[in-house]
């Protein structure tokens, strides 16, 4: 299977400092900081980036089981809000998808996410995290 790494750096204090990620890919790279992390300045952080890759690994999963079960979506859009508490711990995620998919119901579609929801490979990672999935038809 694949290996896929990731980088950081970080200088300075914690409330001063300011880093940088980057996917190994080179298909992202930015700054982080204290303020960006646990304020609203600029920059990304470690929660933003586990919300894009729980959302793509979710899509993702949910399109294999559901075109494995003969139901081939014409799009699945999915949106992860990670929530990061005191501690500071990532304390919930909410996970919100809509999903394009000719000849299946809302309520077979709901089963089919909540299936994707605690089978794909990101949401199986984080499974110590509390998780709550909102799930429709466009």
């Amino acid at each position: 299977m694949a290996v896929r790494e990731s980088s950081a750096f970080w200088k300075g204090n914690l409330p001063e400092g300011a880093g940088s990620m980057r996917l190994g890919s080179g298909a992202y790279e930015g700054s982080y900081s204290y303020a960006s992390r646990f304020e609203e300045a600029p920059g990304t952080n470690p929660e933003e980036l586990i919300g894009a890759a729980h959302a793509g690994c979710f899509s993702m999963y949910l399109a294999a089981i559901l075109s494995k079960a003969g139901h081939v979506p014409t799009r699945i859009d999915t949106t992860a809000k990670v929530h990061l508490g005191e501690g500071p711990k990532i304390k919930l995620i909410e996970l919100s998808t809509v999903g394009d998919v000719p000849g299946i119901d809302e309520e077979t579609f709901k089963q089919f996410a909540e299936q994707a929801k605690t089978g794909c490979p990101v949401s199986q990672a984080l499974s110590a995290v509390e998780m709550s999935l909102t799930a429709r038809l466009a």
